[in-house]
């Protein structure tokens, strides 16, 4: 582990769920919000020993800092980095319970 981060939770921040992640379930992929400093290496530790999965493949993006006007002030919100993570066709992570 980099000794940036005190542990993997400071790496991984939340799962990104959106209409295109959702679709990207099918495909065994899942997109998180990642650390900025994070690269794909320490993603990939990190998403393996959190959730005990194999990790095929890590692909990253940089949002774009995007403008928030409040009244007369400007300012911008914050910066974050996603992560798609394919994993090996036997695993899988559950984010929802089934009833």
């Amino acid at each position: 582990m980099n000794n940036t981060y005190d542990s993997f939770l400071d790496l991984v921040k939340y799962p990104i769920i959106t209409e295109k992640t959702i679709r990207l379930l099918e495909k065994n992929q899942y997109c998180f919000a990642v650390s900025v400093k994070a690269n794909k290496n320490t993603i990939k530790s990190a998403v393996e020993q959190l959730f005990d999965v194999k990790v095929v493949s890590v692909k990253t993006a940089m949002q774009v800092v995007k403008k928030r006007r409040v009244g007369r002030f400007i300012g911008k919100k914050a910066q974050i980095k996603r992560a798609v993570v394919s994993l090996a066709p036997d695993n899988t992570i559950t984010f929802f319970e089934k009833e």
